[in-house]
């Protein structure tokens, strides 16, 4: 039987508790803004640095109006709290968390650090960037298998392509130039 097969609604493929999906990437994102305070907290800039890294911060997620309804005592506390409030907020799609991972990768380029996104994370912003990227990004990865090596996801169809999931990520949406690779390339 073909493989497609099992993918079709009245297939037999084996039945998985789907209780938890959703599209609904409020959780999503606000792991992220708090992963934003993680590495402000960490940073060893200056208060006056690290209040300009957290207003690019908040542009380049654009979530500059939610900051402004919840003002914190300062960048790490405001952040947190900005957290919560999305967290038990309103509804985000998946367009809203893919600019809060933008804004992320650019804030840990700007410090040197490196940000844990988690496997869903970085899974679904790829996915969304991989078909709204420029066409250049897009390109690339078309007619592909994308898989990550450190997370389990992977998607498309073709010859595999692969990299770390941030790398990936980061590459599809635009904050560097590293393409994943063809997988024979990256075995020794």
């Amino acid at each position: 039987m073909a493989d497609f097969v099992h993918n079709l609604p009245l297939s037999n493929r084996p039945r998985e508790d789907e209780s938890t999906v959703t599209s609904n990437r409020r959780l999503e994102m606000a792991t992220v803004i708090e992963e934003a305070a993680r590495l402000l907290a960490a940073a060893s800039v200056d208060e006056v640095a690290r209040a300009a890294l957290l207003k690019s911060f908040l542009a380049d997620a654009r979530i500059s109006e939610d900051a402004a309804r919840s003002p914190g005592l300062g960048s790490v506390s405001g952040l947190t709290e900005l957290g919560a409030a999305i967290r038990s907020g309103r509804r985000r799609n998946v367009r809203a968390l893919s600019h809060c991972v933008r804004a992320i990768l650019r804030l840990a380029d700007a410090l040197s650090l490196e940000p844990r996104l988690t496997a869903t994370t970085s899974g679904a912003v790829a996915l969304y960037a991989a078909t709204t990227a420029p066409l250049e990004r897009r390109a690339v990865v078309a007619g592909h298998t994308i898989r990550a090596t450190d997370a389990d996801w992977a998607f498309g169809w073709g010859p595999l392509l692969e990299g770390t999931a941030l790398q990936i990520v980061a590459f599809l949406l635009g904050t560097s130039e590293v393409p994943p690779v063809a997988a024979s390339s990256t075995r020794p």
